[in-house]
């Protein structure tokens, strides 16, 4: 079975943060609108008990299809964010 299939992302827009929670544990990207039409995905977090399970990828996924179906643009100025983009060049469009 697809591990995202099993993984709820929540956009909390008035935290400016995509959330994955796990049991009592939450994994999250969190972004910074800039101009218009561009967010910065600012940062990802995932607990260490939940790291290797794909996690963050998904919440990463999940926010690059938020911005392709919002017609934004993304600077992904996480590590972890660029490097998924990197990964995966059908996300190339999206950076601003």
């Amino acid at each position: 079975m697809d591990p995202e299939a099993l993984i709820e992302i929540e956009h909390r827009q008035d935290e400016h943060r995509f959330v994955a929670r796990i049991g009592a544990d939450e994994a999250y990207l969190v972004y910074h609108p800039l101009k218009d039409g561009v967010l910065d995905y600012a940062s990802t977090y995932t607990p260490p008990r939940l790291r290797d399970r794909h996690i963050a990828s998904t919440i990463v996924k999940h926010a690059l299809e938020y911005a392709r179906m919002n017609g934004l643009k993304v600077v992904p100025s996480c590590w972890f964010v660029a490097g998924y983009i990197e990964r995966h060049p059908e996300y190339g469009d999206l950076k601003a």
